[in-house]
């Protein structure tokens, strides 16, 4: 992807899953990654096989300190910040009636206040290098609804389509561009896991009704790099505020 060479880009989430297809996309395109994990190995691991271009860090996004040291690793290790993916997130279920006010602070501690402690550090860098820069939340089609297991999760992810259009809104005179992918089901080991702990076989993820996916299989996450590759890139800009639906159908004015 034009426009991403040379840039230092900080990854949350991408020492394994969709973060870490982000980032191997991202270094293929000539950026250099920070990458972000809870265990060191993993992290380690990843940085291995991404070669010199990555550099790792663990922290824990529950802690509102993390934010802020990803961000000051990010610019120890390349000298410089030019964007933040906010990809980090959980998505534990949660019936109406079950969640308890402790499970609603954890969720959105990690998917909803995260994401604006670590946009806010990286603005702060931003406006010191006067550089502008590109940040790239990963939301979830689960925001406009989302089933009846995932309350709390959707209201998390719906937090962060106002946080994207608010933060693009005032940000844009000084050339910070703030986007959201509102992703759709894409296959993960944890996805795979949660769904055969529910019952499907394996092998389902290429066996999926066509109502739920029209090409018959749910996306993968190199599928979903790509989109992020385009939006943290300089061939997206001048484009601010965006909610785009990483999905395989219209998600408004479905028929059938």
């Amino acid at each position: 992807m034009r426009g991403l060479t040379g840039k230092a880009i900080l990854v949350t989430g991408s020492s394994s899953g969709i973060g870490y297809a982000m980032a191997q996309r991202l270094v293929a395109d000539g950026a250099r990654v920070l990458i972000h994990g809870r265990d060191q190995a993993e992290v380690d691991a990843a940085c291995g096989e991404l070669g010199s271009a990555a550099m790792g860090a663990t922290g824990d996004l529950a802690d509102p300190a993390t934010a802020q040291a990803l961000v000051d690793v990010t610019v120890e290790a390349f000298g410089r910040i030019d964007g933040l993916v906010n990809n980090a997130g959980i998505y534990p279920r949660g019936a109406i009636g079950d969640s308890m006010a402790e499970f609603f602070d954890h969720v959105f501690a990690i998917n909803t206040r995260a994401p604006l402690l670590c946009a806010e550090a990286a603005i702060r860098t931003f406006r010191r290098q006067d550089s502008g820069g590109a940040i790239v939340t990963v939301g979830s089609i689960n925001a406009w609804c989302g089933l009846a297991n995932l309350t709390v999760y959707s209201m998390s992810k719906g937090a962060l389509m106002t946080m994207t259009r608010n933060l693009a809104d005032a940000l844009g005179p000084e050339r910070i561009r703030v986007n959201q992918l509102n992703v759709g089901w894409t296959f993960t080991a944890n996805e795979d896991a949660t769904q055969q702990r529910e019952g499907r076989e394996p092998g389902w993820e290429t066996q999926v009704p066509l109502r739920h996916a029209p090409t018959g299989r749910i996306m993968q996450p190199a599928e979903i790099a790509a989109h992020t590759a385009f939006w943290l890139s300089d061939e997206s800009a001048p484009v601010s505020g965006q909610i785009y639906e990483v999905e395989q159908f219209p998600v408004v004015g479905r028929m059938g």
